[in-house]
């Protein structure tokens, strides 16, 4: 694929990308549940299924809902569990306290594994404890970058959120932008705070935070058109998630403003809308490449005692920019909601 790299120092390390290469080389087929048909359209990346004993992996997310992004760890998730003759248990809630709930729900069903996201790893420490106490292996996905060793998880998957920053703080540097607002769709969650915070640190103009309201989309597109009414100099809107990505492009056009649109993540939607010109380009994570890691470390953990990168290491699966010059190859997976 075309690709935008990052700088030399801040590529992957070999022997993380090494591990998640072969990681994926293992990719299966079939699902949990339904029949061979459902599995296989539930499954595109799937080719196989893992004769280990059966063991059930709980996966407890932060993720709010109608979030697509959300969707696509799940899916990365389920074809690893097809494959590792898994019985996945999803569940979320971005409510930090419901979510330490549900974390405890699977160590009362004495699941076999435990996958999970730190987004307010404060309100999550004591019930990863409880986990860990009771012989539950926990591995780490998403958020929680800076805690995860700390919290005692086997293995982390995801992006540096600051690196990530600051790599879209370089790149809009080359647009000749100078005033930009950076859009926290949830404030206090720590992966969110660390991407303004890196875009502001390496964009040479000036950088303003707007906290909106994610699950409200009617009030994240009044709130981002009344911030672009008031302040004309804005040139540059950031948004962290692809629905806010969308909807500031309509808040744009709204409110007469020349600003452009950069954003974290993707959905099909959006893809299409770097394809059309509307939105400039996106910062890749791989959100199903998170979702399935998370779950087949677990099972190689358990089946051979492998630890993802060294159990040292968080195994990084961005960033990764998608623009004009790439995204017709990244167009045909996002068609099929694994990317």
């Amino acid at each position: 694929m075309n690709r935008t790299l990052l700088p030399r120092s801040r590529r992957i390390a070999p022997a993380v990308a090494v591990a998640a290469a072969a990681a994926l080389t293992l990719a299966g087929c079939s699902s949990s549940s339904g029949g061979k048909k459902a599995e296989e359209a539930a499954n595109p990346v799937s080719a196989g299924k893992a004769d280990t004993p059966r063991m059930t992996i709980a996966m407890v997310t932060h993720a709010p809902s109608g979030d697509t992004f959300w969707d696509t760890i799940r899916k990365g998730a389920e074809a690893a569990a097809a494959k590792d003759n898994v019985k996945l248990i999803y569940s979320n809630d971005e409510n930090a306290g419901d979510q330490a709930n549900l974390v405890q729900n699977a160590i009362d069903q004495k699941v076999d594994g435990i996958a999970v996201t730190l987004a307010k790893p404060d309100a999550l420490k004591d019930v990863v404890a409880k986990a860990e106490k009771a012989g539950i292996p926990v591995v780490g996905l998403n958020a929680g970058l800076s805690v995860w060793k700390q919290q005692g998880l086997l293995s982390f998957f995801g992006q540096d959120e600051a690196v990530s920053g600051q790599a879209l703080g370089d790149k809009l540097n080359g647009t000749g932008g100078k005033h930009a607002l950076c859009v926290i769709q949830a404030q206090g969650d720590v992966n969110l705070e660390e991407r303004c915070a890196g875009v502001k640190k390496t964009f040479s103009g000036k950088t303003d935070i707007l906290y909106v309201n994610g699950t409200d989309m009617p009030s994240v597109k009044s709130t981002i058109t009344a911030k672009l009414k008031q302040d004309s100099s804005i040139d540059e809107v950031v948004t962290l998630g692809a629905p806010v990505a969308m909807t500031a492009t309509q808040a744009v056009s709204e409110s007469g403003s020349k600003a452009k649109v950069a954003t974290f993540d993707l959905n099909k939607d959006l893809v299409s809308a770097i394809e059309k010109g509307s939105i400039q380009f996106a910062v890749d994570q791989q959100p199903f490449l998170q979702g399935y890691l998370a779950v087949d470390s677990l099972w190689l953990y358990k089946t051979n005692g492998n630890f993802s990168g060294g159990g040292e290491q968080p195994v990084l699966t961005g960033p990764a920019f998608v623009d004009k010059s790439n995204v017709e190859t990244v167009a045909k997976f996002a068609a099929k909601g694994t990317r």
